[in-house]
């Protein structure tokens, strides 16, 4: 396998020090956003760390710009060995005052921008037999409350991703999904829902978070060098993943009470 990687929402946080993490050891990255400034810092960045590459604006709601992107990778590097998809949106409300539209722009970046980008880089990375590398979430797994579009997206993330798992070995493509909890990044700037003090509830976990998006794009190079189809980064989500397996009663009275004293903060506020 050749050193090329291609990494949507490239342009700040988690997109942006995956970039980093794999620059250091040399590779060649193609990097996508709609934030050209901040594509331009992350590509400055990427060359002092060691690596190099282009930037591209993409906007991944666009099948066109995402096949585009795809023809620029084969034009400029030569083909492409791993995918990560990770450019995506925050957004959060209780499902009744959820807008169809906040759903369908969820689900239109976060769940079928997904779905287009890999259908777009196929080609590419069954030339090189490479990897496909989706970011989820740990919403995608644990489904809390107040973020039913978020949850219902992550999970089509992880859904999409088993079945590439399946469908795509006889190829020798590798496919791996991610699911960090929160961290610290710059998510909400993204963030869109009914209300400012939900957004608000959710940027405090965010700031109390003890990982960073740098420590997460770490783990992810360990899990990918090994083989790992599942990624849970935080150790308190792994523990709640086995917890979920082996006894998910407990963790869905825990989730309806949580739900309880969110609308109980919320009535308050």
């Amino acid at each position: 396998m050749q050193n090329r990687m291609m990494v949507t929402g490239a342009g700040s946080g988690l997109g942006r020090e995956i970039a980093l993490r794999w620059a250091r050891e040399g590779w060649q990255l193609a990097l996508a956003d709609i934030n050209d400034k901040g594509l331009a810092e992350t590509l400055a960045m990427v060359r002092e760390a060691g690596g190099d590459g282009f930037t591209q604006r993409c906007d991944v709601r666009d099948y066109s710009q995402l096949t585009a992107f795809a023809q620029a990778c084969e034009v400029k590097l030569g083909g492409i060995d791993v995918i990560v998809n990770n450019a995506g949106v925050a957004g959060g409300g209780f499902f009744e005052e959820l807008s169809l539209e906040d759903w369908d722009w969820q689900i239109s970046i976060n769940l079928m921008g997904v779905v287009k980008s890999a259908k777009a880089f196929l080609p590419l990375i069954e030339k090189s037999q490479g990897r496909i590398v989706n970011i989820a979430s740990m919403a995608a797994l644990m489904q809390g409350p107040a973020m039913s579009n978020y949850n219902v997206a992550k999970a089509g993330v992880v859904a999409l991703s088993e079945s590439l798992l399946a469908e795509l070995k006889p190829k020798g493509v590798s496919v791996h999904v991610v699911c960090p909890s929160f961290f610290q990044t710059n998510l909400l700037d993204s963030y869109r829902g009914p209300t400012t003090s939900m957004k608000s509830q959710f940027s405090k976990l965010l700031e109390s978070s003890p990982i960073s998006a740098a420590d997460i794009a770490d783990y992810m190079y360990q899990c990918i060098e090994k083989g790992d189809f599942m990624i849970l980064p935080h150790e308190q989500s792994r523990a709640a993943w086995a917890l979920k397996q082996t006894n998910p009663q407990a963790l869905y009275d825990e989730m309806e009470q949580m739900g309880l004293r969110m609308r109980a903060k919320m009535s308050q506020n």
